[in-house]
């Protein structure tokens, strides 16, 4: 087995809870809390990622040796691991919800590999922290899952996101109320041991400003920047109202860039707390995910959003921003003229239009943006949740088309509802007249455009349906099923047409199945 270089700043350099018992309680005055995995009784391990492994220095029998598997189920620390919980607060649905915390999460340590890179290693599931409230820490194999292929899809999506080494069935049952309505059940549990080069959140700067723990506050931004900005700083360089504007301008950019990937991919987080929020812009925390099918920008996937979809696709830019000035009123707190921070909510929205208009330029085929091209997507919105058109499907056939005769009949195989494709056929076909025209301005040849638009709008996503059925094979323990999605998210742009079946719309008898549309926050 290769040895490990474990760098673990965090503990290393950060105050600590002084109480080690695992216990639910309020955490005053520290970053984290030394907390151990609780141990499964029959760990097990049914997934692993090849290039996350490598990145580590790992091969996979090193993942499938006896040593790794109890290490990746929480029963066993590797020399150099040292377990922590971290402390955190956030808003939650547009409140404050104080503290918070990794209640079921831990990390093991932080490895710097061969090439320098840092990577931290976090098991989620593994039992009781002091931030687990009334719950119990653990995780179900259902949620496990879907965290796991998610975290690989999105990399190879080339979407700024932590990443998924390994998932483990810890061979006790876990309740729990999946519908949130009163008929709890016994499903199989899981671990997941998710990978990235920080795990802190927008909430571990709020939880200090909130409780006037400025010290600590101040503290952990200069940590952070040290160990996770370090080109932001000169050897000398303390902080001061520049250096804040600075670093808060650059997480203002790396999350306007997260956001810009999902919205042009159609992907929908579902729950946009502020503590489910990077601090360098990865995207993180994996629950009620989904992506669009028939195109409806009030869509959420997150039944405890249903009433008010404060977090539905249209609106995620919207919130990016809202979450952002909840970080910028925490470091306000160090600042001589917070007041300025406001550049800051500027650049991320320059910086999300910017991005937006040249995926959006992409995904159209267009060699350049022009005025008036606006106009093309001001009209294809409507129209598109109008005709109930699959997002996915309708832009890889968009990129097939070629002559201004073209007939939008082409598209109806992406929608969802006959009729409503027939009301819209006219004015469908007059949009892709005028999209084709100005397409054609360009003067480009066809195979030069369907490549632009391909690299801009994947074939494959991870639909919820297929993760589902990828679930239900699991716990009938038929692991076959997540290491195919594995091998097709691998590479979600090219045409596959051996698994052309799996770019297929939603089924219908997936509409409203539990798991293929909307899905609960429980784990």
């Amino acid at each position: 087995m290769p040895e490990l270089n474990f760098d673990n700043a965090f503990v290393r350099e950060l105050p600590a809870d002084p109480e080690r018992k695992p216990n639910p309680r309020h955490v005053f005055g520290s970053c984290y809390s030394r907390v151990m995995p609780q141990p499964v009784p029959a760990p097990q391990l049914i997934a692993w990622s090849a290039e996350m492994a490598a990145e580590l220095g790992l091969e996979a029998q090193d993942l499938q040796s006896p040593a790794w598997v109890e290490t990746l189920a929480g029963n066993r620390l590797l020399p150099g691991m040292q377990p922590y919980a971290a402390c955190y607060g956030g808003h939650q649905f547009g409140s404050w919800a104080g503290q918070l915390g990794d209640g079921r999460a831990l990390s093991l340590g932080e490895i710097v590999n061969a090439q320098g890179r840092r990577w931290e290693l976090q098991l989620k599931g593994a039992g009781l922290t002091p931030y687990s409230r009334t719950a119990d820490g653990r995780a179900v194999l259902r949620s496990s899952l879907r965290e796991f292929l998610c975290s690989e899809a999105m990399h190879h999506l080339g979407i700024p996101t932590t990443r998924a080494l390994s998932l483990v069935l810890t061979g006790e049952p876990i309740v729990r109320d999946m519908f949130y309505d009163g008929h709890p059940e016994a499903e199989p549990g899981a671990i997941t041991c998710r990978v990235a080069p920080s795990f802190i959140r927008f909430g571990n700067f709020e939880i200090f400003a909130a409780r006037s723990e400025h010290d600590i506050l101040r503290q952990l931004v200069d940590f952070t920047l040290r160990r996770d900005f370090p080109a932001m700083l000169g050897p000398d360089d303390e902080l001061n109202d520049e250096l804040l504007l600075a670093w808060f301008d650059e997480i203002a950019r790396r999350t306007a860039l997260m956001v810009a990937h999902w919205m042009r991919v159609g992907f929908v987080h579902g729950v946009m707390n502020t503590d489910n929020m990077s601090i360098l812009g990865l995207t993180i925390d994996y629950g009620p995910y989904g992506w669009l099918e028939d195109f409806d920008p009030e869509w959420t996937p997150n039944t405890t959003d249903a009433a008010t979809r404060r977090y539905c696709y249209g609106q995620q830019p919207r919130i990016a921003q809202w979450n952002l000035m909840c970080l910028a009123k925490a470091l306000s707190a160090l600042m001589q003229q917070p007041e300025s921070l406001q550049q800051g909510l500027q650049t991320y929205a320059d910086a999300y239009a910017e991005h937006a208009l040249r995926m959006t330029t992409d995904k159209l085929g267009l060699a350049t943006w022009q005025d008036g091209d606006e106009k093309l997507i001001e009209t294809l919105f409507p129209l598109l949740q109008a005709a109930e058109l699959d997002m996915t499907l309708f832009w890889r056939l968009l990129a097939d088309q070629d002559s201004e005769q073209a007939d939008a009949s082409a598209l109806q195989s992406a929608s969802y509802n006959e009729q409503a494709f027939a009301a819209q056929h006219q004015a469908l076909q007059q949009w892709l007249q005028d999209y084709l025209r100005r397409r054609h301005q360009d003067r480009r040849q066809l195979a030069e455009i369907r490549s632009q638009m391909h690299a801009a709008s994947p074939k494959y996503v991870l639909r919820n349906y297929l993760a589902q059925q990828a679930i239900d094979q699991a716990a009938a323990g038929d692991y076959s099923e997540i290491d195919r999605l594995l091998q097709i998210m691998r590479k979600p742009y090219d045409e596959q047409p051996e698994h052309a079946e799996y770019a297929a719309k939603r089924p219908e008898w997936a509409r409203d199945k539990a798991g293929c549309s909307m899905l609960s926050c429980s784990s």
